[in-house]
């Protein structure tokens, strides 16, 4: 992970613009006036899933938080990386040898698992093997499309399929080993590899990053005396289970606009529920939640909904998971008046923290599947965490009797004093005094002897885990995606991975083919499109190099005041470029002026999503004034976007034609 991508992983773009900017939510994005120009309908748009800004007004551009800080306080690209390092408590010191060699590990587990999760994917879809593994996932309801989403996959029944397949890509066994895939026998048979896989006859589903790449597995046995039912990859520096929630790569951008997720059990329920249109899921895979765990949730939602089975198991699984949520989970210190005139400090818990019952004997594929309108009915129906405490003391303890009355304080007295709204606590302590069967004014005294007076010590930040990087948007990994190339091993020149957006593939030919920017830029002229500009990226250091080659200041692969997050990218873009074929010159630049378009394309598209939603803001709001400018601005992007996409259209079917000739 870079310093770039480290800081962005622990800085909210929406908590960093908002120190400059008021914003107000309107559906998944926040507008505002935009801080650059003078304007009365704000066009001033942040997207927090994509970390990533743009104004619709005046100034017509966008960025990064790099960028946002850059223009805003006048910095150039090293001032703002300090400034944001220390917001973000990164240090700016140069990686370690020992840390360049682990992050080459995980890169090289990462690409392990993509390509075991590839070849799981194609036994299940394409082999006579997979037929019992299909029949069991079609029975279950999961369509197609469901099964390439998510690149579930089949493990067949034999001790070394995915070990003979790794073995002839070059992969050596003790990476396998350090992958979690292979398992070594303590005493291996002459001329036997002491290596067998691990998953054997199992329905294989990849577990992934934020950024779709595989990093472990759940497997789940197709014989009842398999044992155990779920067979999990082991610890690994790439995969550790406590660190991760299944789904959140595909949940993370239906979670912020439905302003809630849901926690469930098991990988099936994900499934299940985001093939329903449901996808503001995720699974904690069997286990309590974490701090990790709801640290990385609270990115996107401050409201946790669980959704456990209602059998006595279930329960217990909801309570373990409350314990640990609350425990986890962030309080703010408010400032209270005491009867004495005094000021003492009281937490209040951060979040709404809800638990979800479900009918007695079904799980959540059951519900979903059965009625999706019945899910977003208990979704809505779920509890607050304190309701479901007082249930949960009414049923289980004799509340006649001076123990069972102390339990039942005890239980519910630290969840009273977290409620931040004060009618809602206020509620609940009269609720409490009559469980008990005291008076009220006895329980707030109880209570007030209860409460915590100051703050506890600042809980030590644990480092970021290398699973958990910032990305770009993308899309999941199609079927048959082949892995990417190797990383260098020990010994080797590192070979930084190849850019794969959009962005990247046009600085690629830019920085390779500096001389052809001229006749790119002559062409996008001529073609009634503007030049190409830093403008056109969002991230900060990817403007600094175009802004570099657009310049003139770009020379023998530096420029003046380079960076070294910026010498990290033009060594990625340098590096992608050598794998890309060979071309003439014409060719070339045809497929650079098609990357500037498909960029453009993007660029538009993305802009637009966010329109409808702040149109419907501004007209709940009864802003009619800004409901005609979104709508005006509707209409001049989808001009633009036609008039973009004909020219591509044009150029593809031209080059295509062209090469017809030519064969």
């Amino acid at each position: 992970m870079s310093v770039v991508e480290e800081i962005k992983e622990r800085l909210d773009i929406v908590e960093i613009i908002s120190a400059y900017v008021p914003l107000r939510k309107a559906g998944s994005v926040y507008k505002g006036l935009c801080p650059f120009h003078q304007e009365k309908t704000p066009s001033f748009v942040v997207y927090p899933d994509r970390g990533a800004w743009h104004c619709f007004g005046a100034c017509g551009t966008g960025g990064d938080v790099f960028s946002f800080v850059m223009k805003r306080d006048n910095l150039d690209f090293r001032e703002a990386l300090e400034v944001l390092a220390q917001k973000a408590g990164v240090d700016l010191a140069p990686p370690s040898a020992a840390r360049s060699q682990h992050d080459q590990t995980l890169d090289r587990l990462r690409e392990i698992n993509q390509a075991a999760a590839v070849w799981f994917h194609h036994q299940l879809r394409q082999t006579p093997q997979g037929e019992t593994a299909r029949d069991y996932l079609l029975g279950r309801g999961f369509d197609d499309a469901t099964l390439d989403r998510f690149l579930l996959g089949y493990a067949p029944d034999r001790w070394d399929g995915l070990l003979a397949y790794l073995r002839s890509k070059n992969y050596e066994p003790a990476d396998l080993l350090a992958a979690g895939l292979v398992i070594e026998r303590e005493q291996a048979e002459p001329g036997r590899s002491p290596f067998y896989d691990r998953f054997r006859h199992r329905i294989m589903v990849p577990i992934r990053d934020l950024h779709g790449h595989a990093i472990g597995f759940g497997a789940r046995s197709l014989r009842s005396d398999q044992q155990p039912k779920y067979l999990n990859t082991p610890q690994t520096v790439l995969f550790e289970k406590s660190h991760v929630l299944y789904g959140l790569d595909a949940a993370r951008r239906a979670i912020r606009p439905r302003g809630k997720v849901i926690i469930v059990e098991g990988y099936m329920d994900v499934l299940a529920c985001h093939q329903a249109g449901e996808e503001n899921v995720v699974a904690s895979m069997g286990t309590a939640l974490t701090e990790a765990q709801i640290k990385q949730l609270r990115r996107y939602t401050s409201t946790i909904v669980l959704a456990l089975d209602a059998d006595a198991a279930g329960q217990a699984a909801t309570l373990r998971g409350l314990t640990q949520a609350r425990d986890a989970l962030d309080r703010e210190w408010v400032p209270v008046l005491t009867p004495t005139g005094l000021v003492r400090h009281e937490a209040r818990l951060a979040v709404d923290l809800r638990v979800m019952t479900l009918p007695q004997g079904q799980d959540p594929d059951d519900v979903v599947r059965a009625d999706v309108n019945q899910w977003r009915e208990f979704v809505n129906n779920a509890q607050p965490v304190v309701d479901y405490y007082f249930a949960l003391a009414r049923n289980e303890l004799d509340l006649s009797t001076a123990q069972g009355k102390s339990a039942a304080v005890d239980r519910l007295a630290p969840l009273i004093l977290e409620v931040s709204d004060e009618v809602k606590r206020a509620h609940y302590t009269q609720q409490l005094a009559r469980l008990i069967q005291t008076d009220e004014r006895s329980m707030e005294r109880l209570l007030l002897k209860r409460r915590p007076t100051a703050p506890p010590a600042p809980r030590p930040q644990p480092a970021p885990l290398a699973v958990w990087e910032e990305a770009e948007e993308i899309d999941l990994p199609t079927s048959y995606t082949p892995p990417p190339a190797r990383p260098a091993r020990a010994g080797q020149a590192a070979r930084p991975a190849a850019p794969t957006s959009s962005a990247g593939h046009c600085l690629t030919l830019l920085v390779l083919h500096p001389d052809l920017l001229p006749d790119l830029q002559a062409e996008l002229v001529a073609l009634g499109a503007s030049p190409l500009d830093d403008d056109d990226f969002n991230r900060a250091d990817e403007r600094a190099i175009c802004a570099a080659l657009v310049s003139g200041a770009f020379d023998d692969d530096q420029w003046p005041g380079m960076t070294a997050a910026e010498a990290s990218l033009l060594a990625q873009l340098q590096a992608a470029g050598q794998r890309l074929p060979a071309l003439a010159r014409d060719q070339l630049l045809e497929d650079m002026l098609r990357a500037v378009l498909r960029l453009r394309i993007g660029n538009l598209k993305t802009q637009a999503k966010a329109l409808p939603a702040l149109t419907r803001s501004a007209r709940e709001e009864g802003q009619s004034d800004e409901v005609r400018s979104y709508q005006q601005l509707q209409q001049s992007l989808s001009q633009h976007l036609r008039l973009l996409e004909q020219i591509l259209n044009q150029r593809t079917f031209a080059g295509r034609r062209q090469m017809t000739t030519n064969a």
